[in-house]
């Protein structure tokens, strides 16, 4: 099989390069008239970066671009399971620890004030483990994360309606040293 398709390539090839010959020797020579020159290229690239172009940051955890710069895990109202949203955000976290075996986080689990102090201090401890727990799954070691719950008491928004809500129910992914 392998040779008859060799066999057909080399023929087709064969067969476009016997025409090609046979359609220049047909067409007339070009005139002066209807010779262009070749577009000139470019200049080649100096070595220093465009005005537009950003500089790169040294940190990807505090380069606004990467999703590592991004800390928070928002959760559903009474719920402790990370949404497919933010599965990508905790794997990036994951994956940056286990390629950095001297970083350390904290996870803080968080809720919104409705629910008594005992219920949210669980519940925000719920969220964080949950975070840990897929982190630990995805190769970060035990050693490199911690985990703590504030409950209610560490609000981000101080209203007291669901888009404030909305905001306080999230676990914040700490980095040792920052």
């Amino acid at each position: 099989m392998k040779k008859l398709l060799t066999m057909i390539c080399l023929a087709a090839a064969f067969g476009s390069f016997a025409g090609c010959s046979s359609q220049e020797a047909k067409q007339p020579p070009a005139t002066v008239e209807e010779v262009k020159p070749a577009p000139v290229a470019p200049p080649a690239a100096t070595a220093s970066p465009a005005p537009e172009q950003q500089p790169i940051v040294a940190n990807p955890l505090k380069d606004p671009n990467s999703i590592l710069s991004k800390r928070s895990v928002y959760y559903d109202f009474d719920s402790s399971q990370v949404n497919e949203e933010y599965k990508p955000l905790v794997t990036a976290h994951a994956q940056y620890l286990v390629a950095n075996r001297d970083a350390r986080i904290t996870i803080q689990g968080n809720c919104d004030e409705r629910g008594s102090r005992e219920y949210n201090l669980a519940l925000g401890q719920r969220r964080a483990d949950g975070v840990k727990q897929m982190m630990l799954l995805l190769g970060a070691a035990d050693k490199q994360i911690d985990t703590i719950s504030f409950g209610e008491e560490k609000p981000r928004a101080p209203g007291h309606d669901e888009s404030s809500w909305k905001q306080n129910r999230r676990s914040d992914i700490v980095y040792a040293g920052e």
